[in-house]
């Protein structure tokens, strides 16, 4: 692949998953999924950059994890927060297929996102606070780049269940891309975590394909809100499986 792609697929996965000012890069491109983990990359380093700050200030390692949830959430506009949300709504808030992807469509967050959003921030947070209280920063970074390389294989792995919206425009990136991003990820989590990257590997797996099976069930395939309840649950295992 030319160096010029390279960097177009890079652009695009920043533009697509962050709120970092990149060039446009036009219209989604789904060969550019194998980029993902490296915009994860990007949000875990400055999330990471923030904690540092914080904790050579003296901040407490629980005010310095919430900094740094913050700082992600920033970074990329709740993008992955709002689909664990809407799918927690839909999944248990509709009877059937069309009323769930309903409820997922709508921008009111309910009982069930809130709790889904409690939850989840809570034991990222709890597992945060572990990691900087022994100083170890390379898995935060791991987690969050492994936590992108699974969207584009539930992308692959499960049909559009509403032929519209984020996902459908995107394209599903193809077994080929989907590998790509995992050795990539792989590569990353290992550099920055060592041998530990393996059990994050694993949960990161694990997670991602428990949201797609419920998904599966409950709608018949993805939706961009899967993807990123998908991205939330596999990076909240992965923090877990780091402490």
């Amino acid at each position: 692949m030319p160096m010029r792609d390279l960097r177009h697929d890079v652009f695009a996965a920043f533009g697509l998953l962050t709120r970092l000012p990149m060039p446009d890069t036009g219209a989604p491109d789904p060969r550019a999924a194998w980029a993902w983990p490296v915009a994860g990359l990007a949000v875990g380093g400055l999330s990471a950059l923030a904690g540092l700050a914080a904790a050579a200030l003296g901040l407490a390692p629980g005010v310095t994890a919430a900094l740094m949830l913050g700082v992600a959430a920033a970074l990329t506009g709740g993008l992955h927060e709002d689909g664990l949300a809407d799918c927690a709504d839909g999944f248990w808030g509709g009877r059937d297929k069309a009323r769930r992807l309903e409820i997922m469509k709508d921008s009111r967050v309910g009982s069930y996102g809130v709790l889904a959003l409690v939850i989840v921030l809570l034991a990222r947070w709890s597992a945060l606070s572990s990691l900087v209280a022994a100083g170890h920063w390379g898995p935060v970074l791991a987690a969050e780049a492994l936590s992108r390389a699974v969207m584009p294989a539930v992308m692959t792995a499960l049909p559009n269940a509403r032929g519209s919206g984020l996902s459908a425009s995107h394209g599903a990136p193809g077994w080929n891309t989907v590998v790509q991003g995992a050795a990539l990820a792989a590569a990353l989590a290992l550099a920055l975590a060592g041998w530990q990257a393996l059990p994050m590997i694993l949960a990161a797996i694990l997670g991602a394909g428990g949201i797609a099976l419920v998904a599966r069930a409950k709608i018949g395939g993805q939706t961009g809100d899967v993807l990123g309840a998908s991205q939330q649950i596999a990076l909240t295992a992965a923090l877990a499986l780091a402490v």
